[in-house]
């Protein structure tokens, strides 16, 4: 059986968790299937994998339909695929089509939705109302919808009614047990201002509303003065919410030092050697389906403490993996807390608490990585993935 996987994100142009989660699946699926991958961007070297470019005539326009300008090429291209499989609203309209025009059966991962991502908005203008229309069709039309969490399924059938819930399958995400693991590199902690000697919190994501980083700069004003915040922040969405990061991040080193911005995009290697020098990591999100950082936190063997939403609880083992802290949030999509003071209070005193102990706090990351490496292995869901395939055959 050949499947044809469309997605954005492909290595090496990887800037989110949907694009590991595609990188992994890929290469699991390929050990029985034939798998070729169709996404955007340069050339690939990989055999089997293709990339496109947005048309010269539109590499001006509104994101949204440029994005359609690849798509369209997609789509043309699954000629000859069994099944296509298409991740995020970037590649949903290819798969749609290539449904349509090649009559095969397509199958939706989907890792977040546009109606619980109003802030996009800001980033795309009307192009948000066309990605919206553009995801609702898809999801909609598609013979099998896989959510990465069941906390995403119930996400999916609140926003998207007409589903009919047996095509909604949870498969989560996972993690390559053997690539993440502990890594003590005192070289990489130096040269990027990180004193191994103190206690830290550790944030690895994009800045982007959905994380949740001024929840967790204003949460660190009451930290204790000797902790560490190293921030692994990059690829902001609009300049509005990189300004408003700046602005924190500014405001916390005047208070206190230890506050290390780290903006570059680091390897895999160094990025674990950062984690593995946490004392807890932390994942503010206000939106999170899953989180593969989380899970590749507890790969590393540090605890994670994380808001209580989305597919978070699914990864966080409560008092055993780490912590969660409650969040009660407003119902109109943005998952914005309710009382953001009482979040960011709860959120610091969290942190604290971990923090209080290392010994615990270690005995939790050592749970953590046990946890991942009997529930989110890629070889089981790969299998997984499959069984989907296989229903939507018949």
């Amino acid at each position: 059986m050949r499947v044809d996987v469309l997605s954005r994100e492909y290595p090496p142009e990887v800037y989110g968790g949907a694009g590991v989660h595609v990188a992994e699946l890929v290469a699991a699926l390929r050990r029985d299937l034939d798998v070729v991958v169709r996404c955007f961007g340069l050339p690939r070297d990989e055999p089997h994998s293709y990339a496109y470019l947005v048309p010269p005539q539109l590499t001006g326009a509104n994101p949204a339909l440029a994005t359609l300008g690849v798509d369209l090429q997609m789509a043309e291209d699954v000629a000859g695929a069994d099944l296509v499989h298409s991740h995020t609203w970037y590649a949903n309209a290819a798969g749609h089509l290539a449904k349509l025009l090649h009559g095969i059966p397509h199958v939706v991962t989907a890792h977040s939705l546009e109606p619980l991502r109003p802030w996009k908005a800001e980033q795309l203008g009307g192009g948000y109302r066309v990605s919206s229309w553009i995801e609702k069709t898809a999801f909609e039309a598609a013979d099998a919808v896989i959510a990465v969490s069941a906390g995403m399924r119930a996400d999916i059938l609140r926003s998207y009614p007409d589903i009919d819930p047996e095509r909604v399958h949870v498969v989560h995400n996972g993690i390559d047990l053997d690539r993440w693991r502990r890594r003590d590199d005192p070289a990489v902690l130096a040269r990027l201002g990180i004193d191994p000697e103190r206690r830290s919190v550790v944030f690895v994501g994009r800045i982007t509303r959905q994380k949740g980083l001024p929840y967790l700069l204003e949460a660190a004003r009451r930290l204790d003065p000797d902790v560490q915040l190293v921030l692994c922040a990059g690829a902001p969405d609009t300049p509005e919410i990189l300004a408003e990061v700046q602005q924190g991040v500014a405001r916390l080193q005047e208070e206190r030092d230890g506050v290390v911005w780290i903006e570059e995009m680091l390897p895999a290697e160094e990025l674990q050697a950062v984690l593995s020098s946490a004392t807890t990591f932390v994942c503010p999100s206000v939106y999170e389906p899953l989180g593969i950082v989380n899970l590749e936190a507890m790969a590393c063997g540090v605890a994670v403490v994380g808001t209580a939403t989305g597919g978070i609880p699914e990864v966080v083992a409560d008092g055993l993996t780490g912590r969660l802290v409650p969040i009660e949030q407003l119902q109109d999509g943005t998952g914005t807390p309710v009382d953001p003071g009482r979040f960011v209070s709860d959120l610091a005193d969290t942190l604290n608490e971990v923090l209080a102990d290392p010994t615990v706090a270690r005995l939790m990351g050592e749970a953590g990585r046990l946890r991942a490496e009997t529930e989110f292995s890629w070889g089981s869901i790969a299998e997984r993935t499959k069984a989907v395939y296989a229903s939507v055959r018949g």
